[in-house]
């Protein structure tokens, strides 16, 4: 009896990683595509999910290709970066998604940083600013070292000789490397492909 019970149990565990990426990502997606389609109430569902992402990329579209859309948003743009107390929210708010996406990605430069000599310690992040002499500190250089599985990080100032580039690795992959805690590897997303 001890020994179908641990196998009953040994199943339910291997069922719940089996099925919990999937339920989660379904549910993730679910509670993005549900929120978006309530920002414009009282429409049939899936109406609003439509008008919304339309309506996000004609602007996209607009703001990138036309050149007085480009102006609209850079003016506007401006205007909030001198509006006291909105300027630190919207220029933060900003920075941090064209880090990520868009024409100014800051995150394409992964690196290897001894964070530790004894023992010798290394962590993946990418360098975010090459050159720190305009704060005094020359051969030093900025590394943002995400957390896993956080979207935060922290960032640090280290001497140039103690990081070295990642090598056969993408910034996408060094980033998943980095936020799934070394659980995925390069392999594991080559032999999937």
């Amino acid at each position: 009896m001890r020994r179908i019970t641990a196998i009953l149990f040994r199943s339910f565990l291997q069922g719940l990683i089996l099925l919990s990426p999937i339920a989660i990502t379904a549910y993730l997606i679910y509670t993005v595509f549900d929120g978006i389609d309530h920002i414009i109430p009282k429409m049939p569902r899936g109406i609003g999910f439509v008008i919304i992402v339309s309506f996000i990329t004609i602007l996209g579209y607009l703001g990138t290709k036309l050149f007085v859309g480009r102006w609209l948003f850079d003016a506007f743009g401006h205007v909030l970066e001198q509006t006291p107390g909105v300027k630190f929210i919207y220029s933060s708010i900003r920075d941090i998604i064209s880090s990520f996406v868009g024409d100014k990605k800051r995150f394409n430069k992964p690196v290897w940083v001894c964070v530790s000599h004894n023992p010798e310690i290394w962590r993946i992040g990418f360098m975010t600013q090459k050159d720190m002499t305009q704060l005094g500190l020359a051969d030093m250089v900025a590394v943002y070292l995400p957390h896993a599985y956080a979207i935060s990080g922290w960032v640090i100032v280290t001497d140039f000789k103690n990081i070295k580039p990642v090598k056969d690795m993408t910034s996408g992959e060094a980033m998943k490397f980095a936020v799934s805690g070394g659980v995925t590897t390069v392999e594991d997303e080559n032999n999937q492909s």
